[in-house]
């Protein structure tokens, strides 16, 4: 099977085999990017509670900071809306370094 078309690698059909599973998840999905972005708007990252994911938004440490901000989504159900760019000082530290900008909604589903 083509890697493209495996299901088992997409990020949304392991979301919806895990919300089978009765796992409590978040989606975080790539929704603007600028300049030199790791990922495309529309990658998505699905996170279930107990910190396990799977798919990627960024990738480094932005992912890491995407999956905790998405555990507090998934406790307090509020989505948030994250952005990542060097003029942030977030970015820098989390390792976005490469001029570019994102914003990644995350929201619980299930």
């Amino acid at each position: 099977m083509d890697e493209a078309t495996d299901d088992r690698l997409d990020p949304l059909a392991v979301a919806e085999r895990w919300m089978d599973e009765g796992r409590t998840l978040a989606l975080a999905t790539v929704v603007e990017t600028w300049g030199s972005a790791p990922r495309p708007a529309g990658s998505h990252l699905v996170i279930d509670g107990d910190g396990n994911f799977h798919g990627s938004v960024s990738g480094g440490c932005v992912e890491g900071a995407v999956i905790g901000e998405a555990m507090e989504v998934i406790g307090d159900g509020e989505p948030r809306m994250l952005e990542f760019g060097v003029a942030d000082e977030t970015a820098w530290r989390v390792g976005l370094s490469c001029g570019g900008r994102i914003r990644v909604y995350v929201e619980r589903i299930g």
